[in-house]
């Protein structure tokens, strides 16, 4: 019971010194005997288990019993070949099912939380899964406790510990506390931070006690199954879709089977008949083709910086027309750089390649900056304030040697920034002797302290006018977002204590500072606007800061589309919904102001994405349709709370996430259609056909292989389709439209239709060339073959074809490029090629009894194959292009 040992007995019972954490020679003996610091999943089924579940389906079923109806009829070539189809389709969903698990388990990896530990007196963040019992964590706002832990320092420490406790409000958590119950509730060992709580205020340090399923929260996994799959809103419809259009198609192959009753047909053959249209009209495979679509396009955003934490939100990126982001490190690189330099002798703008000489003034200035800080910059390598480091560049480029001056100079004392002052002062003894006082601060506090000014290489007194003009250079730096800070001097003597420092300063000058926008964001954002998607700045800056980088992002053109969070406090919710739309930029908003926001946006209809690092993020993140966590920056409780993980916080990678999700979108639909396209157009032929008295077009065989060869490898390779460049030309997908909007679903009814009328000719002319009729009787086998055959050619090479004009539904082929989806021209000639073997080879030849074609057989299944292509490529022209 480690809550009942003091501090000093929990690290000596660990053997570990918390100064210096274990050696890594230990961790690896540790590691071996304790094995790693995971959950033990539910043990995962094994590939023959997923394959037997494959078949553990009502269609699956019936195909097995037409098995052995067949084989006791004696028609052991048809029983073969439906196991055959049974297998090969089986094998499919065994390969999409492990693909889809691994893609996954991959993401599940790039998200995982991290530790902060020392080892080795070294501080170094690594997988939580790396850590063993005695290892020193060090625990901050924002983290999840990677494992049970001693505490043995905090300073007003506070977990959540909601999924062990139920208690959402956070704990207290006190060091030096040892209880004496063993049987002290785990809400009440306040001495104590449990795996999966998370650090909501304070700091602290702990040991690890124990790791995996030892923890307390691997005590609950042992006695819950916590691997219940779920299924996406969108696998949810296409689910309840398949099932609509199983329960028709069984309807129309029950017709068939009582028409052909009442004919006198066949009864056996056609039972088999009709279970087979029923299998091969019935797209089984919907769920396990979006599951494989999915899982490829989440990895390939994983690869461009997106890691999407849940499935849903691939589909809700398509829908996103609001995107609130952040400024700081988003927007912008998160890197402050002087730009301006402004002293009595002008203005200098650093970004100006044809600036003249750099003055005196300016350098002194440069040199008072960089002593006055405690920032260190070696080789691109820095440590330090942002603003601090800033003032060691702007050194470097006004070509001042910080090296030689960290040599000639001493800092003898200093006075350290306060928030009151809003000064810092040092005291360096210079190379010849001389004493100077350097004072950096705001420029209205120096001003009060300042009694002389440096102008033109002198010191004279100090004058009104000179202050007005050091004001109105600051009004102006602050206009263009530039944060500005002010430097003085004075000459001193060793003996200037800090209480004499700030006292009549000289007034030397002030630098323009700013957090500049990162260089692709400004196109992003033009190409988010372009494709309906508004961009909304939320930003804890000034409002004129805030609104001088919207404007130059163009993401605000008026002061009056910027609000601040005080004014917004003066706003009812009612009257921030009918309001929220008119302002682009909130300026100094808290995380609170941020909920308010996105529920305002979410009230007037619109699909919002919100971008989030912080603990006090996470509520906006959970009200946001989809929330976006920093990836670098963010803390582990945003990116729990997120949908998606940028992991180069970068404004860019948001609208290349919805662009691509618009794409997988796309692509889904895209196959959604061509696999109902098909069975339609099975349907059409085999329900036509019997109708009108004529014989079956199709046998059960021939109709298994038409769902094996042009169902699933096509689908499958339209779903990774490229992208299509103009996505973002569109406006955001509404979330209620379905696969069949935007005229899709017309498109897929009448390519059916001209498929199965196009194969009731190819079946018709079968019999036509060979001088009979469909309605003769007694027409010999070889005829009916002849027919079938066509009529299986012309339906194959219709449906293959047809494939190509899907992958966009306005531009042609040859605007998308024939050849531009390898994986769709590789199924598309894998499928003729096994065709052709079908009837080249005489054992399958006579399996799947059909009938050599002479040459105008072949002509015709070519051109008529060709028909559906050619016909709806014109119906885009005439059409769809008009819209």
């Amino acid at each position: 019971m480690w809550f009942t040992k003091s501090i000093i007995e929990t690290l000596e019972e660990l053997k570990v010194n918390p100064e210096k954490g274990l050696t890594e020679d230990e961790v690896l003996l540790r590691r071996n005997k304790f094995g790693e610091n995971k959950l033990q999943a539910k043990k995962k089924k094994s590939v023959f288990q997923i394959f037997l579940s494959q078949l553990n389906d009502w269609l699956i079923y019936v195909l097995f019993a037409a098995v052995i109806i067949t084989s006791l009829m004696g028609e052991y070539v048809d029983s073969v070949i439906i196991i055959l189809v049974i297998m090969i389709n089986a094998g499919i969903g065994v390969y999409q099912e492990i693909k889809a698990g691994k893609a996954i388990e991959a993401l599940m990896k790039m998200s995982s939380p991290k530790a902060l530990v020392k080892r080795d007196a070294y501080t170094k963040e690594i997988d939580s899964s790396e850590l063993v019992p005695g290892d020193i964590v060090i625990l901050e706002a924002g983290r999840i406790i990677p494992a049970d832990l001693r505490l043995i320092e905090t300073a007003n420490l506070q977990t959540e510990e909601s999924a062990l406790t139920g208690e959402s409000v956070p704990e207290n958590k006190r060091a030096e506390d040892v209880y004496d119950d063993p049987n002290t509730p785990i809400g009440d060992r306040e001495n104590q931070a449990f795996m999966t709580s998370v650090v909501t205020y304070g700091r602290g340090v702990g040991v690890v006690v124990e790791t995996g399923m030892k923890t307390e929260v691997g005590k609950i996994a042992h006695l819950i199954d916590n691997e219940e799959s779920t299924k996406t809103p969108l696998e949810k419809r296409l689910n309840d879709l398949g099932k609509m259009l199983g329960k028709i198609a069984v309807a129309i192959c029950a017709f068939i089977f009582v028409l052909s009753w009442f004919q006198g047909r066949d009864l056996a053959e056609m039972f088999l008949t009709a279970v087979s249209l029923a299998v091969a009209s019935i797209p089984e495979g919907l769920a396990a083709i979006v599951a494989v679509v999915l899982s490829i396009g989440v990895t390939s955003m994983s690869k461009k910086n997106a890691i999407i934490r849940r499935l849903p939100a691939v589909e809700t990126l398509g829908s996103v027309n609001v995107i609130c982001s952040d400024k700081t490190g988003t927007l912008t690189m998160n890197k402050m750089t002087v730009t301006q330099i402004f002293t009595s002798d002008g203005l200098i703008d650093l970004d100006d390649d044809k600036r003249d000489k750099i003055p005196n003034s300016a350098k002194l200035l440069g040199k008072g900056m960089i002593l006055c800080s405690d920032a260190t910059l070696e080789n691109g390598n820095s440590t330090g304030d942002p603003t601090e480091i800033a003032l060691l560049v702007m050194g470097d480029t006004i070509s001042l040697d910080r090296k030689d001056l960290s040599r000639n100079t001493i800092r003898i004392n200093e006075k350290a920034f306060d928030s009151d002052r809003k000064m810092m002062s040092v005291l360096v003894k210079e190379e010849n002797g001389d004493y100077k006082v350097f004072t950096k601060g705001a420029l209205g506090s120096l001003k009060k302290v300042c009694t002389k000014i440096f102008v033109e290489g002198e010191i004279r007194d100090v004058r009104d006018s000179d202050l007005e003009n050091f004001s109105n250079a600051a009004r102006e730096m602050s206009d263009q977002a530039l944060r500005t800070l002010a430097l003085a001097y004075k000459p001193a003597h060793r003996e200037t204590k800090p209480g004499e420092m700030e006292q009549e300063l000289v007034l030397l000058g002030l630098v323009g500072m700013i957090d500049p926008a990162r260089d692709e964001v400004k196109p992003s954002i033009a190409l988010a606007k372009n494709a309906g998607i508004k961009t909304v700045m939320i930003t804890g800056d000034h409002k004129n800061t805030a609104f001088a980088i919207a404007k130059d992002l163009e993401i605000a053109k008026h002061l009056e589309e910027v609000i601040t969070g005080p004014e917004l406090d003066d706003f009812s919710d009612e009257d921030l919904k009918n309001n929220v739309d008119q302002y682009l930029v909130y300026a100094r908003v808290s995380p609170e102001h941020k909920v308010k926001i996105v529920r305002a946006l979410k009230a007037n209809g619109n699909i919002v994405s919100m971008t989030g690092d912080g603990v006090n993020d996470a509520p906006s993140l959970n009200a946001a349709d989809i929330g976006v966590a920093m990836g670098i920056t963010g803390t582990d409780v945003a990116k729990g709370a997120s949908d998606m993980i940028l992991t180069d916080d970068n404004f860019s990678t948001i609208v290349k996430a919805i662009e691509q999700g618009r794409n997988i979108y796309s692509n889904i639909k895209k196959s959604v259609i061509f696999l109902l396209t098909c069975n339609l157009g099975e349907v059409v032929l085999m329900v036509i056909a019997l109708l009108i008295g004529w014989a079956s077009p199709l046998i059960a065989t021939q109709l298994l292989w038409i769902n094996l060869i042009t169902d699933s490898l096509p689908a499958i390779a339209l779903g990774m389709d490229n992208g299509d460049p103009d996505v973002m030309k569109e406006n955001p997908r509404n979330p209620k439209e379905n696969f069949f909007s935007n005229g899709a679903g017309l498109q897929a009814v009448l390519g059916g239709l001209f498929i199965g009328v196009i194969c009731i000719f190819a079946f018709w002319f079968g019999y036509y060339e060979m001088g009979y009729s469909p309605s003769d009787r007694n027409v010999p086998d070889e005829v009916v073959k002849n027919a079938r055959t066509l009529a299986f050619m012309v339906l194959v090479f219709a449906q293959l074809f047809y494939s190509l004009g899907l992958r966009n539904m306005k531009k042609s082929i040859f605007e998308v490029g024939v050849f531009s989806n390898k994986y769709l021209i590789g199924a598309i000639v894998l499928g003729i090629l096994l065709q052709v073997l079908v009837l080249f080879v005489p054992l399958l030849r006579d399996s799947f009894k059909l009938h050599m074609l002479d040459r105008k057989g072949w002509i015709m299944a070519a051109l008529l194959g060709l028909l559906p292509l050619i016909a709806h490529e014109l119906y885009k022209l005439l059409f769809m292009r008009k819209k």
